[in-house]
């Protein structure tokens, strides 16, 4: 069963946010913002990653420092009955960085990063020719204007 945000306590729910800021926070800094002793953030840090809720620490790299690639997002509509098979195609797939099921025009939303223009061009051919994908739509990121 999945843990919701809302049935953590405050004290987790702003250490977790504390370190959505800053995943590198001491735990002397964290224990001092929260107001609580360093055990304490440290049993709970060490429950919240047993539990899942803290799937990783992670570094993200700033908009000047590029890889050169190119990210676009993709909408995506599916027939009902070939779901399972697209999924499986597209987790083949590793230039899809996220895929979410959404509501509204389309089934799906994918995240995708090609390093080159032709490389995009290929991963969307590749993604409309799957059996069951009746109609894409792409946006390529130009430039991030807020990342959290």
């Amino acid at each position: 069963m999945k843990t919701r945000l809302d049935t953590l306590d405050d004290t987790d729910r702003a250490l977790i946010a504390l370190l959505q800021v800053s995943a590198r926070e001491s735990v002397a800094n964290l224990a001092r913002k929260l107001g609580v002793a360093r055990t304490t953030v440290v049993a709970r840090l060490a429950r919240l990653e047993h539990n899942g809720v803290i799937a990783g620490y992670t570094v993200k790299l700033g908009q000047e420092v590029t890889d050169n690639a190119l990210r676009a997002y993709v909408g995506i509509s599916v027939e009902a009955k070939t779901v399972r098979d697209v999924l499986k195609r597209f987790k083949r797939m590793p230039e899809i960085e996220l895929l979410c099921s959404v509501s509204g025009e389309f089934d799906y939303v994918a995240w995708l990063r090609a390093d080159s223009a032709e490389r995009l061009d290929q991963l969307l051919d590749e993604i409309g020719e799957i059996d069951g994908v009746t109609r894409t739509t792409t946006s390529i990121v130009l430039s991030r204007k807020i990342e959290r």
